[in-house]
């Protein structure tokens, strides 16, 4: 069985000690394909040093995450511009709307948001968007700015089954993580419903660890358990799921290597 992670954070402090056996574990445990999410200024050396260690399985995203979008925005997206011309990735992420922290920048925010949704036509690249308390908001600017290249996923899937079938239609992905473990999670029922051909495997790590680990750190190597959950929703193997949801990621993440 292949996996693809499409959302972890490899490249962040909580895996300093123990990187290395980090990326080795998830490939051992067929997770071949791991995609870095881009925060800030502050993230970029980090990450594309993991994509330089590990080039054939970690693969980098371009973008500003909102919580990032501070007095120094504009400073901020000039810097993803840069990026963008200057050599390739793989999507414009992780990039979005959070009005659960703060919502001091939040005008700031949808600038932001809708600039980064215009590199990501422009580019002809995959959206990777992070929603906390503005999903509605989210989706109301993707119908406005749709256009035909216009492609992404809903980084750790957090609507309702009417909004999911909304962003199914407009062609979103949803990205399924650890929250389908959790015993009240009714993640379950929305997958069900939506059809396995809508949704990504990831993990977040270090964050959203899986039952039975919840409450410790997350790492790619735990996609397999997130797989197995799903297999269980739809009552499947877990075959069938690595293999569809694995093409759905290939699919959207059209430059990606397909591991043999």
């Amino acid at each position: 069985m292949i996996f693809i992670d499409t959302h972890t954070h490899l490249y962040l402090e909580q895996f300093d000690k123990d990187r290395h056996e980090a990326v080795q574990r998830a490939i051992n445990a067929g997770v071949k394909s791991m995609l870095l999410p881009n925060i800030d200024s502050t993230s970029v050396d980090p990450m594309l040093g993991l994509e330089n260690e590990f080039p054939r399985h970690c693969f980098a995203m371009m973008g500003l995450h909102p919580t990032s979008v501070k007095q120094n925005w504009r400073e901020e997206i000039a810097m993803v511009e840069e990026h963008l011309r200057n050599r390739k990735f793989y999507a414009v992420g992780e990039v979005g709307l959070d009005f659960y922290w703060d919502q001091t920048f939040r005008k700031e925010q949808e600038i932001v948001f809708r600039r980064q949704i215009e590199l990501s036509i422009f580019y002809n690249l995959p959206l990777v968007i992070h929603s906390r308390k503005a999903l509605d908001e989210i989706i109301q600017i993707i119908e406005e700015m749709k256009n035909h290249k216009l492609k992404g996923v809903f980084h750790c899937f957090p609507g309702s089954l009417e909004q999911a079938r909304r962003l199914a239609k407009l062609g979103f992905k949803l990205g399924i993580g650890g929250v389908i473990t959790y015993k009240n999670s009714t993640l379950g029922n929305i997958v069900n419903e939506i059809g396995l051909e809508h949704i990504l495997l990831e993990t977040d790590a270090p964050f959203i660890c899986p039952a039975p680990f919840r409450g410790r750190r997350n790492e790619s190597a735990y996609v397999p358990i997130i797989a197995k959950k799903v297999a269980e929703v739809f009552q499947i193997d877990i075959e069938t799921v690595a293999a569809i949801t694995t093409q759905n990621a290939l699919d959207l993440f059209s430059s990606l290597p397909r591991s043999e």
